[in-house]
C-alpha cells in the first residue's frame, strides 16, 4: 500500500484564531522604543481550548514581504535589520495544558553600539507539533493521500530607536485592473528608509478641467524598510475619461509622501 501525507502549513501574522485548540493571547506584533544597551523582556500566553495537552515549539524567522505577494521567512540574522541576534526565548518548547494555558518569556538585548538607528525586527514562530495522519486503510497498489494542516504563529518583535532613522517611502508600479466586476486602481509602495511606516494611503482625482471628482481610499498597512505591499483604490463608479491623480501616503505624522499621475478610464 502506499501512502502520501501532505502537510499545509499556514502562517497567522495579524490575528490570532486557533487551530487544534491553541491560541495566542494578545497582540501578534510586541513593539519597543530602545536605546543602545537597553534590554526589554516579556511573556506571550498560549490559550488551549481543546481536551488534550498540546506539545509547542518556540522558533525565531526572519521576516520580508513584497508588492507581488512574496513572503520570505528566512534564517535569523540574514536579514540588516533582523533584531533576531539580540532575542531570546525560554522555554523553547512546551505543553499547554487541556482547557489551560502555558507561556515562554522572550528577552531582548539591545547592543552599546551608537550607530544603531531606525526599526529592526523578526519572528517568533509559534508552531503546534501536530502527531502523524493516521490514514484509514486502503486496497493494495492504491495511493492514499491525507491532508494536514499545520497553521503557525508568526509574532512580530520590534525594536525601535527613538526617532532615529530616515522616514521615507517610493511610490511603484501603477495600473488599472478588473477583478470580480471591479476596476481598481493599484499602486506599489516600497519603504526605502529606515524605520517602519502604516501610512494611510489614498489617491484624489481631478478631471480635465481641474475640478475635483473624488477621494479614494485604501486600507492601511505596515511597511517594514526594505519591504513593499500593493494598495487598491475601487474606481467602478468612475465615469470614462482621463483624469488627473494625485497619491497621498499619510504617516500621520509630519511624515506625508505623494505622487502625481495621469489615468484613461475606458
Amino acid at each position: 500500500m502506499k501512502k502520501a501525507i501532505l502537510i499545509m502549513l499556514v502562517f497567522l501574522c495579524s490575528a490570532a484564531t486557533s487551530f487544534a485548540g491553541v491560541s495566542v493571547v494578545g497582540s501578534l506584533t510586541r513593539e519597543n522604543t530602545v536605546a543602545p544597551g537597553d534590554r526589554y523582556e516579556g511573556n506571550i500566553m498560549l490559550r488551549n481550548s481543546d481536551e488534550e495537552s498540546v506539545e509547542v515549539r518556540i522558533y525565531k524567522k526572519d521576516y520580508l514581504f513584497y508588492a507581488d505577494g512574496r513572503n520570505l521567512y528566512d534564517e535569523p540574522g540574514s536579514n540588516p535589520r533582523s533584531n533576531a541576534e539580540w532575542l531570546t526565548i525560554q522555554p523553547a518548547q512546551l505543553t499547554v495544558p487541556p482547557k489551560g494555558t502555558g507561556a515562554f518569556h522572550y528577552t531582548v538585548q539591545i547592543p552599546k553600539n551608537e550607530d544603531l538607528k531606525g526599526s529592526y525586527w523578526s519572528l517568533l514562530m509559534v508552531e503546534p507539533m501536530v502527531p502523524p495522519a493516521v490514514l484509514p486503510g486502503q486496497q493494495e497498489d492504491k495511493v492514499s493521500v491525507g491532508l494536514q494542516t499545520v497553521i503557525r504563529y508568526a509574532i512580530q518583535i520590534v525594536t525601535d530607536f527613538g526617532d532615529s532613522g530616515e522616514w521615507q517611502l517610493r511610490f511603484g508600479d501603477k495600473k488599472l485592473v478588473m477583478n470580480e466586476g471591479k476596476r481598481l486602481f493599484e499602486i506599489d509602495i516600497e519603504n526605502v528608509g529606515e524605520r517602519w511606516l502604516s501610512p494611510m494611503v489614498w489617491i484624489e482625482l481631478y478631471n480635465a478641467e481641474g475640478a475635483p471628482v473624488g477621494r479614494f481610499e485604501s486600507s492601511q498597512k505596515r511597511i517594514y524598510p526594505g519591504c513593499s505591499v500593493r494598495h487598491q483604490m475601487d474606481l467602478t463608479g468612475v465615469p470614462a475619461g482621463t483624469y488627473n491623480a494625485v497619491a497621498i501616503a499619510d504617516n500621520k505624522d509630519d511624515h506625508v509622501f505623494g505622487g502625481q499621475y495621469e489615468i484613461e478610464i475606458k
